[in-house]
């Protein structure tokens, strides 16, 4: 996390003097590498947060990944108006911010423990994880968490480390992968970003005389949510906020396309549009908004766990990209009925939640890939080393 602020500073520097330069090329090519950042980013800050916190709080504290994206998201689209640094003279200073959060960190992850899973299985430094434990848990007595470790430690060394090619081939982990990709999807296919990307266009047909300060109206939302999660996921647990968000987004979705079709027939469909598009964005972060960052992580054991945050934040990424480049296409042949599409996407993402996705609440990661190695199916067939970490599991 520390090294790779480095294509912050990078970036900053490329999209920050590219008017200067008067070349577009060193924009394009800042707004590459602060992507690198960006994935890179969001793969590492979830996979620690998740391996530093206590179980009984491992929900909320992935929370607060998730409300570091929005308030970056709310901060750069305040900064973005013109009045502030949207200006003509002004927009690479803006793009070049990047730097300062990236400054920010430098100065305070030194101070940030290492991983004690780190520390333990796959350094094998037991007072040194047992060190950063008590620092971590402000108490002298952590031999649950310690205990944990071990029994993770003592399946890795049966485990060893999984390759990305050995992840897809392997039956132990096809349905925990599953699960990963397809939240990861249901985040980015739920049509959020097409609301943020082209907000602005949307609240403009919706005829908002103002549209900039309604799309900050739904940053403020968008925060204040995940606000509301944070203090709730470890109530309700993970599947069913999700389940919560994804069908109170497929309600807001059709809300959202009758106040569109309806926009110059009926009075008022701009007023109905507003609150449609808030109460969308509402439902994401009460669940798919920060859910599937951190349930990666809490689905797969020490082994396999790096290779599948890639894999989910691949997918994660790849959907996001597809959604940013292909809405506008699109809206302009489906006109007012887009979010139809997505209403559908988000009812099959449902079903599949309602039916596939396990609760994790409260467990530790060895309980939950236990479970998921246990209701493997038995017709299927196992390498030596699969069957002898299944059977390890069952005693």
């Amino acid at each position: 996390m520390l090294m790779v602020n480095v294509l912050a500073f990078v970036a900053a520097a490329l999209m920050g003097f590219s008017k200067i330069a008067a070349s577009w090329e060193m924009l394009i090519l800042g707004r590459f590498v602060v992507g690198l950042y960006s994935g890179l980013s969001t793969g590492f800050v979830p996979m620690y947060v998740g391996e530093i916190s206590p179980t009984a709080l491992r929900g909320a504290l992935g929370t607060l990944h998730q409300l570091g994206i929005v308030l970056g998201i709310l901060f750069a689209q305040i900064l973005g108006m013109e009045q502030l640094m949207g200006s003509d003279s002004l927009w690479p200073l803006l793009l070049a911010f990047t730097f300062i959060p990236a400054v920010v960190q430098c100065i305070l992850l030194p101070f940030c423990p290492e991983s004690p899973r780190y520390l333990l299985i796959i350094r094998n430094q037991k007072s040194q994880a047992k060190s950063v434990l008590k620092k971590l848990r402000g108490m002298a007595d952590v031999s649950a968490d310690m205990q944990e470790m071990k029994e993770e430690s003592r399946q890795m060394m049966r485990e060893k480390k999984v390759t990305i090619p050995e992840l897809f081939r392997s039956p132990l982990y096809r349905q925990p992968l599953l699960i990963a990709v397809m939240l990861q999807l249901s985040q980015q296919l739920s049509g959020i970003n097409a609301v943020f990307y082209y907000s602005t266009s949307i609240f403009k047909k919706a005829g908002v005389a103002q549209p900039i300060y309604a799309t900050i109206g739904a940053g403020v939302v968008n925060t204040a949510f995940t606000v509301v999660s944070l203090f709730v996921v470890e109530r309700a647990g993970r599947r069913s906020l999700h389940l919560i968000g994804l069908l109170g987004m497929a309600v807001s979705a059709v809300m959202m396309t009758i106040a569109l079709a309806l926009l110059d027939k009926v009075n008022g469909m701009s007023y109905v549009s507003i609150v449609a598009i808030f109460c969308f964005v509402a439902f994401f972060e009460i669940g798919p908004g920060p859910i599937p960052w951190f349930i990666v992580a809490e689905l797969f054991s020490q082994g396999p766990r790096p290779s599948a945050i890639a894999v989910a934040g691949f997918c994660n990424w790849t959907a996001n990209f597809i959604v940013g480049m292909g809405f506008q296409y699109v809206e302009q042949i489906c006109k007012a009925y887009v979010f139809i599409i997505f209403t559908v996407l988000l009812l099959g993402f449902f079903v599949f939640t309602f039916f596939k996705v396990p609760e994790t609440k409260g467990r530790t990661f060895d309980q939950i890939s236990a479970g998921f190695r246990q209701t493997a199916a038995a017709g299927l067939k196992y390498t030596p080393e699969e069957e002898s970490l299944r059977a390890d599991s069952q005693l």
